[in-house]
């Protein structure tokens, strides 16, 4: 009788876990680059519950029932689909149009760099000349940082990366791309650093400057998931109420008939 009170419980807790999500990606709908997140559930194997010297047998670790309890979230993965373009016209905003990523050193508080990836090309140029993105993260080229003289007159950014200043070639940038996107783990909204096992690959990407690539989350689709979401969650809440009632009944009015 009680095991719908665990497969309520559970469908709530998975609803919960998946409109976090969803969130997260409506907050992030107008974030340059930022790839939208989905949610995949799965039953449990079985029952969360084993006997423990009780007596009846020797203790072996056997699984009290055979029925699951309810679902639970299998995996929160990453969609790296292409995003819309934008154009907006600036010098330094940068789309890559194809697969890959912009390479970029982060260095965190304790003063150690990393390097990591992104698809947000919304770079900028500071008074130093340095080559940046939104954060101040220094923009890697294929000799290390990118550094442009802020009194160039016209800088100019091939397809295929090539940077020049005046007519004369500064770097190119450095776009990597990798085999498999599992092994890629999500740091911050719009970056991504390789984890064990990740291997390179050269990208075919082409870049435009002047553009900008959008959010790949589909707004109306996460609207309809939120609202599917809220229902399913409604609807395990309606378990667990007539559950209470029944043992309410049970315990209330069935003990004092007898």
């Amino acid at each position: 009788m009680f095991r719908g009170l665990y497969t309520g419980w559970t469908g709530m807790v998975n609803e919960q876990k998946r409109l976090d999500v969803i969130s997260h990606n409506m907050a992030n709908a107008d974030s340059v680059g930022y790839k939208d997140e989905r949610v995949s559930s799965q039953a449990f194997e079985q029952v969360l519950g084993i006997k423990i010297r009780d007596g009846s047998q020797a203790y072996h670790n056997e699984a009290i029932g055979h029925l699951s309890l309810g679902v639970k979230v299998g995996e929160v993965y990453t969609d790296y689909s292409q995003g819309s373009i934008r154009g907006t016209g600036g010098t330094y905003d940068l789309a890559l149009s194809g697969s890959g990523f912009f390479t970029v050193n982060v260095v965190d508080k304790k003063g150690d760099t990393h390097t990591r990836y992104t698809r947000n090309g919304q770079f900028h140029l500071t008074k130093e000349g340095l080559l940046v993105d939104a954060d101040g993260n220094a923009v890697q080229g294929q000799s290390g940082e990118i550094n442009i003289n802020p009194s160039a007159k016209k800088v100019s950014i091939s397809p295929t990366g090539v940077v020049s200043a005046d007519g004369t070639v500064v770097d190119s940038l450095k776009i990597v791309d990798f085999e498999d996107y599992d092994y890629l783990k999500k740091y911050g909204d719009t970056m991504v650093e390789p984890v064990d096992g990740a291997t390179t690959k050269d990208a075919d990407a082409q870049i435009l400057q002047g553009y900008t690539e959008q959010s790949n989350v589909n707004v109306i689709k996460e609207m309809v998931d939120m609202i599917t979401i809220t229902r399913a969650y409604e609807a395990n809440q309606k378990v667990i109420r007539s559950y209470d009632s029944m043992l309410d009944s049970a315990v209330n009015q069935v003990g004092r008939l007898g």
